[in-house]
């Protein structure tokens, strides 16, 4: 428990941080499930459509520091991978 008016506003400062990065993750976590969805359904196209929006929750939760910089683009570069695998194989 905070003891001091600088620990307590810390405190709060922390749970806001932490409701807006769940958010963040949250909406990544979907754009991503849309595209290997669409990938399972052997829908090429819109696979390529829901990568554009996934690419840009990644690109958005990186820049805000949600994930780090690496890791979206190693996510956006294996569901191109697998986008681009997908639209040869039909």
């Amino acid at each position: 428990m905070a003891n001091t008016a600088s620990a307590e506003k810390r405190n709060r400062q922390a749970q806001k941080r932490r409701a807006r990065n769940v958010s963040v993750r949250t909406g990544v976590k979907g754009a991503v499930k849309k595209v290997r969805e669409a990938l399972e359904k052997g829908d090429a196209a819109g696979a390529k459509a829901a990568l554009k929006s996934a690419e840009k929750a990644l690109g958005s939760a990186a820049s805000k520091g949600v994930l780090h910089k690496n890791t979206a683009s190693r996510r956006i570069s294996r569901l191109a991978h697998a986008v681009a695998k997908a639209a040869v194989a039909k």
